[in-house]
Order: C-alpha cells, then structure tokens, then sequence
C-alpha cells in the first residue's frame, strides 16, 4: 500500500476507472452480440446500437479506435451478408 497521500488517491482513482471501464466492456460486448445474433427485422437497430455504442468507448479511450473501427467492419459486414441472403 502506499504512503503518500497522493497515490492513495490515485489507487482510489484507478479502481473506480477500471470498474467503469470493466462495465462499458461488458456493455459493448451485450451489443455486439445482439448486433450478430439478430434477425433479418431487426439488424439495423442492433447494429446502429452497437456501432454507436463502440464509437463511444473509443471516444472516452476504453477501447482504441482501431479496434473500434475492426469491430464496426466486422458488424457491418456480417449485416449487410444476413440482409442479401
């Protein structure tokens, strides 16, 4: 543990950023899943969901953008092969 006043904060600060991020993680997974599992009806709701919620977490740096932008592809790509079959 630390000793200066400072760090204690910082490990307080730490804790509580990795909780939210653990959180938004957990949340962009829940939306890309909906996003690949969805019906014909309803992909592009899920998929909009997902791509905004994936523009966020990389906006707020909890994820890098690139990954961000490999991800959207990768949704886009799955709903647009689920709408021509």
């Amino acid at each position: 543990m630390a000793n200066i006043k400072s760090s204690k904060k910082d490990i307080k600060r730490n804790l509580k950023r990795r909780l939210r991020n653990q959180s938004t993680k957990a949340a962009l997974k829940t939306f890309v899943k909906k996003a690949r599992t969805a019906s014909a009806e309803n992909v592009e709701g899920a998929v909009l969901q997902a791509l905004s919620a994936l523009d966020k977490a990389a906006q707020r740096g909890i994820i890098h953008k690139n990954q961000a932008n490999r991800r959207k592809s990768r949704i886009a790509k799955a709903a647009n092969k689920l709408k021509s079959a």
